[in-house]
C-alpha cells in the first residue's frame, strides 16, 4: 500500500497534533525557537528601538525594490507595518490586498481607509468558496491544514510584485490575544499546578478540540491527552509569571508550526519574498524580554501597548478596527452554505477511516445533526484537510487541480 512509504509514527503525530492543537510541534521551522530564559523580563522598554529596528529591518529586506504587496486586515499589525514602510520608503509603490470572505466579518471597509491614508493602491478579493482550492494549497503546504487564507493572498499578490509584506508577530510578540488572556487568568489560581494551568490554557483554545476528541481516533492513532499536556509541560512548568508563561506557549504555537510555514511554503511556490519586519531576529528576542504589564494591560484587557504607542505617532490609531478580527471566515456559514456537502462527499468513504486512522462512529453521529457547534464545525474541516491531504500524498488518488465545488 502506498501509505507505507510514509513513517506510520509520524502520520500518526501529525493527525492527533493538527486535529487537536491546529499545528505539529514536532516539525521544523524556519523561526527560532524560544525558551523559559527568553521571557524573562527586563526593566523596560525603549520604544524607539522598536520603531528603527523595525525601519533597518524593512530597508534591509526591501533594499531597492520598486514596488511591494501588503496583506491589509485593517489591524494593528498590518496597520502599522505599512505605516513605517511608507515613512522609511516613501517612494515606494504599494499594493495592498485585502480578502472579504463570503458570509463573514468584512473589514475591507476599514482596509480601505488605512489604504487611502497611507495613499497605496487597494484591491478586494471575494472569495465566495473558501474551500474551492484546498487540494492546491494542501498540496503546496503538505500538511492537512485548513485555513489556507494565505493562500489566495499570495496567488493574488504574484503578478503585482516579487515582495509580499504582513504584520506577523505582533500577537505573539507583544501580547494581542486579549481575548484568551482574560479567560486564562479566571480560571486558575496563585496554588495552580502546572496540569492546572494547562488544562486552563488549552480551555482558551477551546474551538481547536471538541469535548469527545479522544473519540475522533482510532487507536492507530495513539491519541491521548496525557501526550498533548507533555507538548505543554516546558512552558507551565517553570518559574515564569502565568502571562509569561502564556506568551511562551502561544509563540511556540500557532506561529512557528502553523502560520509561518504555512506562509513560508505558500510564498516559495509562488516566488514571493516574505517581508514580516516584527519577526526579524533582534526584534524576536527584545520584545519577548518586555515585561508582560507593558504589553498587556490586564485591567483594560488591552494588548500590544508598545505597537499601539507607534500608530498614535503616526497618527492613525483611529483607523484601526477595534475588535482583533484579521482575515477571519465565518465557519458556522462556511458549513451550512458548501462545508457540510462536501464533508459528507469526502468523509462518508473516508480513505482515513478505511485506513484505521480516523473512527467512522464519530463522523456519523455528528455530521447530520441541525445546528452544528462551531467546535465541531471546525474539527470536520480539520477531517476534511487531513482526508484531502491523505488523498493527495498518501493513496495519491487526487490531483492538485482538483477543485471542491
Amino acid at each position: 500500500m502506498e501509505e507505507e512509504k510514509f513513517n506510520q509514527k509520524n502520520i500518526s503525530n501529525q493527525i492527533r497534533n493538527i486535529l487537536t492543537l491546529r499545528y505539529d510541534p514536532l516539525q521544523n521551522t524556519t523561526l527560532p525557537v524560544l525558551k523559559v530564559n527568553d521571557f524573562i523580563p527586563s526593566k523596560n522598554y525603549d520604544l524607539n528601538f522598536i520603531e528603527n529596528n523595525l525601519k533597518n529591518s524593512i530597508q534591509n529586506k526591501l533594499g531597492s525594490a520598486k514596488n511591494l504587496t501588503i496583506s491589509l486586515s485593517g489591524g494593528i499589525d498590518s496597520t502599522l507595518v505599512l505605516g513605517l514602510i511608507r515613512k522609511t520608503l516613501p517612494d515606494l509603490k504599494i499594493n495592498a490586498i485585502s480578502i472579504k470572505f463570503s458570509d463573514s466579518t468584512d473589514e475591507t471597509l476599514i482596509a480601505k481607509k488605512i489604504a487611502d491614508f497611507f495613499e497605496t493602491e487597494h484591491e478586494i478579493i471575494n472569495i465566495e468558496n473558501y474551500l474551492l482550492d484546498l487540494p492546491a494549497a494542501i498540496s503546496i503546504i503538505g500538511m492537512p491544514f485548513w485555513d489556507i487564507h494565505w493562500y489566495y493572498i499570495a496567488k493574488n499578490a504574484k503578478d503585482k510584485s516579487n515582495f509580499l509584506a504582513s504584520g506577523d508577530g505582533g500577537d505573539e510578540l507583544f501580547g494581542g490575544y486579549t481575548f484568551r488572556y482574560s479567560k486564562f487568568l479566571s480560571l486558575i489560581k496563585p496554588n495552580s499546578s502546572p496540569l492546572d494551568k494547562i488544562q486552563a490554557y488549552l480551555s482558551c483554545h477551546e474551538r481547536d478540540w471538541v469535548p469527545d476528541q479522544e473519540k475522533i481516533f482510532n487507536s492507530k492513532t495513539n491519541f491521548s491527552w496525557q501526550s498533548i499536556n507533555s507538548i505543554f509541560e516546558p512552558f507551565f512548568n517553570n518559574s515564569l509569571s502565568p502571562i509569561n508563561q502564556v506568551f511562551l506557549a502561544d509563540y511556540n504555537g500557532k506561529l512557528l508550526y502553523n502560520f509561518s510555514i504555512i506562509g513560508n511554503k505558500i510564498n516559495k511556490f509562488f516566488n514571493l519574498k516574505p517581508v514580516t519586519p516584527i519577526l526579524n531576529s533582534k526584534l524576536i528576542s527584545y520584545a519577548s524580554h518586555i515585561p508582560s504589564e507593558l504589553k498587556y494591560d490586564s485591567v483594560k484587557n488591552l494588548g500590544k501597548i508598545p505597537l499601539r504607542k507607534l500608530l498614535t505617532k503616526y497618527e492613525c490609531d483611529s483607523l484601526i478596527s477595534k475588535e482583533k478580527l484579521g482575515f477571519s471566515v465565518n465557519t458556522i456559514n462556511l458549513w451550512n452554505s458548501i462545508g457540510k456537502e462536501l464533508c459528507h462527499s469526502y468523509l462518508d468513504n473516508a480513505r482515513i477511516v478505511e485506513d484505521g486512522w480516523i473512527n467512522k462512529e464519530w463522523i456519523t453521529s455528528h455530521i447530520t445533526k441541525p445546528d452544528l457547534d462551531v467546535k465541531y464545525v471546525n474539527k470536520f474541516l480539520g477531517l476534511l484537510s487531513l482526508e484531502i491531504w491523505y488523498r493527495l500524498f498518501v493513496t495519491k488518488e487526487m490531483n492538485s487541480k482538483t477543485k471542491l465545488s
